[in-house]
């Protein structure tokens, strides 16, 4: 039977982000990192006294050499002086050899004990060794490779992906079955003026991927990306969670690491402020701010921005970076809400502008240009005397009134009230 796996190294493991005695008014980040400097001054003494004790076991090793090899010369003469013949005084040189012999054995035996000691304290320094990241593993190969199409470029100087014709394929799937039915799908464009007040534009209850067309790659342009990419941007915006987002962007980073991506949520946003959605304007703009932000990192690194995914919510978990990126999110959504105020403004400018020009009857259905009489103006004016059509295009009140001073008082009055019906006149105005 196999002898079986000793995990017993592996009980002392040090962990920076597991400690338990943190005192609530004590930073979190300033703990960490004060222990892992005592970790690491502690690794350090560790390793400059194991140092040492190998010094010195080598010294002694050394001088456990030298004495083995004077006590194999005293050796081999006692032999050479048995062999030969022998006097008194070789009876003296022999005691002086035994003296010698002796001391040099005591002083091997030192070393050697020693030299045991020393080894007992490296194998407990080794056995009550704390594991960290930092000594846990071991490279046991390193190679380089080299990618043939690392020197193309693939993004734009601002961050984004660049469009490309010959891009790969991408089937995005369905997500589960929702009991919502979906809405159509329709563009997000700038907002337009339009005679309501509310502000017209898509609204996506459900969104779905449409499992029957592939995404192509990147879209130059704005309609063919919004044709076929709306749904992926409009699910992203429902997300409210960071670690949703980073997992969304890992799959589908190609679509909404585009330009016109960032372009669609821009315009969702101020769309949302101005249709009245406050809180989907704030969720929106967070998630508009996500995808500015991973651009100017990989503008700043000068990379792909899908390289910068990972680093971008990696700097979201310190404290002083995600202050950073909230303070940006609530700067970009107030200045969508006094974009939207701008917007409407203008909107209220161009509307009231052509509510006062002139238009042509004949551009105005039926139904709505007859009078409250019912009748129609243009058959009206059509029938009138061609003073009174001058004078109703002049616009002048006493070339009208002198018109009918010169008419028959029944022919004035008979005209005169199909003009009311008609809208042409109001009375009492």
């Amino acid at each position: 039977m196999s002898k079986p796996f000793d995990y017993s190294k592996w009980d002392n493991i040090e962990l920076s982000d597991d400690e338990d005695d943190l005192h609530p008014n004590i930073d979190r980040e300033s703990w960490f990192r004060m222990k892992h400097r005592s970790r690491v001054e502690r690794e350090e003494n560790e390793e400059k006294d194991k140092a040492n004790i190998r010094k010195e076991m080598e010294k002694a090793t050394q001088r456990m050499q030298i004495l083995q090899h004077e006590l194999n010369k005293i050796a081999m003469q006692k032999v050479k002086t048995n062999d030969s013949d022998s006097d008194d005084d070789d009876d003296d040189d022999d005691d002086d050899d035994i003296n010698d012999k002796e001391a040099l054995q005591a002083e091997l035996e030192e070393l050697q004990q020693q030299n045991q000691a020393r080894q007992k304290k490296l194998d407990e320094y080794e056995k009550n060794k704390k594991w960290n990241v930092d000594n846990m593993f071991q490279v046991k190969e390193d190679r380089s490779m080299v990618n043939p199409n690392a020197g193309k470029v693939n993004y734009t100087p601002d961050g984004y992906i660049a469009p490309k014709e010959d891009a790969v394929p991408v089937k995005v799937p369905a997500p589960e079955k929702s009991t919502t039915a979906p809405a159509p799908k329709a563009a997000k464009e700038p907002p337009s003026p339009a005679p309501q007040s509310k502000v017209a534009g898509p609204a996506l209850t459900s969104p779905q991927f449409d499992t029957s067309k592939e995404h192509i790659g990147v879209m130059a342009t704005y309609p063919d990306f919004v044709e076929k990419y709306a749904d992926t941007i409009e699910l992203f915006m429902k997300l409210s969670d960071l670690e949703q987002s980073k997992d969304f962007l890992l799959r589908y980073g190609d679509i909404l690491l585009q330009e016109n991506a960032a372009n669609y949520l821009l315009l969702a946003s101020l769309e949302d402020e101005m249709n009245g959605y406050h809180e989907k304007m704030k969720k929106t703009a967070r998630q508009s701010q996500i995808i500015t932000h991973i651009a100017e990192l990989a503008k700043t690194l000068k990379t792909h921005p899908g390289n910068v995914i990972m680093p971008f919510f990696a700097r979201l978990q310190q404290r002083e970076h995600l202050e950073e990126f909230v303070q940006a999110v609530t700067a970009f959504q107030e200045k969508i809400v006094q974009r939207a105020i701008v917007k409407k403004q203008e909107m209220d400018a161009q509307r009231q502008q052509e509510d006062d020009s002139p238009r042509d009857l004949s551009e105005i259905p039926l139904e709505q240009r007859l009078g409250p009489g019912g009748l129609d103006p243009l058959e009206v004016i059509e029938s009138l005397p061609q003073e009174m059509v001058e004078a109703f295009e002049s616009r002048s009140v006493e070339a009208l009134k002198e018109v009918l001073s010169k008419m028959k008082p029944e022919d004035a009055e008979y005209h005169m009230k199909r003009c009311v019906d008609s809208g042409l006149w109001v009375a009492n105005a």
